[in-house]
């Protein structure tokens, strides 16, 4: 069964599942944020901040926040394009659409995967006959969906690099007193302990924040990264089933 708002068909179930890779990121967020709470109540968090003399461990969290804001922003035009994906196609595979194609793809919601629908149509008025070949428009497409996702990328390795950097800063903290270490003064054996004991502190830390971040950033551009390719894989089905076999057929007709 299908209902009518206006002029466009609304299949029931289909709105909901364009939506799931939000729910699942907010989900994961969620869990992140509870964890992050329970970390606080036990003092854990308040531990590593003061622990830390470099502070890289604080900007570590700084760049996982503003990371989680861009994959949020990015997983919602995702979300909207499958969306829109599916609006497509419950608009072209109505019976007569194909023979119709010019008017609906005016008609089609705003996207990229109906911008590409309307550059195939362009193309075929243009080629005006013989296969069309929408390689070339599928590249853009792919290139024009991916956007900035990359940036996933970049930030995990960031994170990793930054953590690995405190470590090493930590171990030069923790290795500069044996120089001037005099095992017969008793003060300055336990001031060197003390730094010792810091920067051992500030290896570790920033090593744990580094990686803890770098895999919630990886795992959260995966699920960005395979609801993209779900978006593409579907505006290839949808053009090659339904839009250049009748344009392909119009030529030939």
């Amino acid at each position: 069964m299908s209902a009518t708002v206006g002029a466009k068909t609304v299949l029931p179930g289909k709105d909901t599942s364009e939506r799931s890779v939000l729910l699942l990121w907010m989900i994961f967020t969620g869990l992140s944020i509870f964890a992050a709470v329970l970390l606080w109540r036990y003092g854990l968090i308040h531990l590593m901040v003061i622990s830390d003399r470099t502070y890289i461990s604080s900007l570590i969290a700084v760049l996982y926040v503003i990371t989680c804001f861009h994959c949020f922003w990015r997983t919602r035009a995702i979300a909207r394009e499958g969306e829109a994906a599916r609006r497509c196609r419950a608009i072209l595979s109505t019976p007569g659409a194909a023979r119709r194609l010019d008017e609906n793809a005016r008609a089609l919601p705003g996207g990229l995967v109906s911008d590409h629908i309307r550059c195939l149509v362009k193309k075929a008025a243009a080629q005006a006959s013989g296969r069309i070949d929408q390689t070339l428009l599928l590249r853009s497409l792919a290139d024009r969906l991916r956007g900035s996702n990359a940036f996933g990328a970049f930030v995990s390795d960031t994170l990793m690099k930054l953590g690995l950097l405190g470590t090493i800063i930590g171990f030069i903290i923790m290795l500069a007193p044996i120089a001037t270490l005099d095992a017969a003064d008793k003060a300055a054996m336990k001031s060197s302990m003390g730094l010792m004991s810091d920067g051992m502190a500030v290896a570790m830390y920033t090593t744990l924040a580094g990686l803890i971040g770098s895999i919630l950033v990886r795992i959260q551009y995966y699920m960005l990264d395979a609801a993209t390719q779900r978006v593409f894989s579907d505006a290839v089905m949808l053009t090659e089933t339904h839009v250049t076999p009748a344009l392909e057929h119009h030529h030939d007709g």
